[in-house]
């Protein structure tokens, strides 16, 4: 019996990268030949564009013809420092923006672009003819680490573990000290007004209010370390989800500065059928606090503060896969294919009770969860489906 594993063709589609619009209703695919977008929900091929070469990043704006690129893979479409904004409806480049490094990440709204580079954020006007607005200094930002709404940008501060607010309007700048260690993930509410910060230790999540950079909350994945892959607030700004390299999704309750706790708010829970699925909604519960993990010893004085910490209400598996790291052994991001390791756990929220789980790589792999709630009135967090997304149609 042959026991070998089949050899993949040499020509069989690597997704460099993957990550969702402004709503989650779309996620785009850089690939060494061009880019895809899908539809979220369902998993569905909305276009592909062949360009005979590599895109490092791609990131699409709202459900607009614009699409940002940036170069990447063996054989880079664009040189990886320079910014392509691509309309899609026109079918050729709309703007270009030479950079004089290489650019880690790209954000933009209708208004800006926001260029992530390895010490400095650079904010331009998004006009046919760009200028820059302002840049700004950062800590080593290797990942491209930015959030941008139409209001406020977040980025890292020039101190490894803080965090540097800016409101648009304004141009008025606010630190937040959100961790000791250098940050590794953050996301921002859609309407603005909350902020989730991760750092590479791994183990605490703290989540911020845009209007005066107070703490709210303060989240525990677990007690070991961790790489936190993505952190993404749900649309209503009052659930949080994490992925890690513990192959795990989480999901918190967060508290949102302008609303009730939802306890208290009358929108109610999908409720569980089954434990494979989801059926008519139901009002939502009066929990008691299933985030406290350890229960009555939570409440005892003195012990060490973990007992005592906020977990997830909810959690499920989802797949990274056994994906070798191409070329070496180091993960960076794919804008250049040395040392490349496929991203992994990209979430995008597609309602207050619809997850989306995106992976970048051979195996681009969609995943879809649900927060239903059970016939035992507890919450759940349970997969719904999934799809290898490069062969869809």
């Amino acid at each position: 019996m042959n026991t070998r594993p089949a050899i993949e063709p040499a020509n069989s589609p690597v997704a460099l990268s993957a990550s969702f619009n402004q709503d989650a209703s779309c996620f785009t695919v850089g690939l060494e030949t061009g880019f895809s977008i899908f539809n979220s929900e369902p998993c569905q091929l909305r276009v592909t564009r062949d360009f005979n070469a590599g895109l490092g990043a791609v990131q699409m704006l709202g459900k607009s013809n614009f699409v940002a690129l940036i170069g990447g893979g063996k054989n880079p479409k664009f040189p990886q420092n320079k910014v392509v904004i691509w309309d899609d409806a026109k079918q050729k480049v709309a703007i270009t923006l030479p950079i004089f490094s290489i650019v880690r990440g790209v954000r933009f709204s209708r208004a800006h672009i926001a260029v992530a580079l390895q010490n400095s954020i650079h904010v331009y006007n998004f006009k046919t003819k760009p200028d820059l607005w302002h840049a700004f200094e950062t800590a080593d930002n290797p990942l491209g680490l930015c959030c941008l709404t139409p209001k406020i940008l977040a980025f890292p501060g020039r101190t490894l573990g803080q965090l540097q607010l800016v409101e648009l309007a304004t141009g008025n700048v606010s630190i937040i000290p959100a961790h000791t260690s250098p940050l590794r993930a953050i996301d921002i509410s859609r309407d603005g007004e909350v902020l989730a910060t991760a750092s590479e230790t791994g183990t605490l999540i703290r989540v911020f209010a845009t209007s005066n950079c107070a703490r709210i909350a303060e989240l525990r994945r677990g007690v070991d370390h961790a790489t936190i892959y993505s952190l993404a607030i749900a649309p209503g700004g009052q659930l949080l989800a994490a992925t890690s390299d513990k192959s795990t999704l989480h999901v918190f309750d967060i508290p949102h500065p302008s609303k009730p706790p939802r306890s208290e708010a009358p929108n109610g829970n999908q409720r569980l059928t089954s434990m494979g699925g989801s059926g008519s909604r139901s009002p939502a519960l009066n929990d008691v606090d299933t985030s406290q993990k350890w229960g009555i010893l939570g409440r005892i004085p003195l012990l060490p503060r973990v007992f005592s910490d906020v977990y997830s209400f909810a959690s499920a598996h989802f797949e990274i896969g056994e994906e070798p790291l191409y070329g070496g052994s180091t993960p960076l991001n794919s804008l250049d294919m040395s040392g490349f390791r496929p991203l992994k756990g990209i979430i995008g929220w597609t309602s207050d009770h619809s997850i989306i789980v995106i992976g970048a790589g051979r195996d681009g792999r969609w995943e879809k969860f649900v927060i239903a709630e059970g016939e035992d009135g507890k919450r759940y967090c349970v997969r719904d489906g999934w799809k290898r997304y490069l062969g869809a149609n």
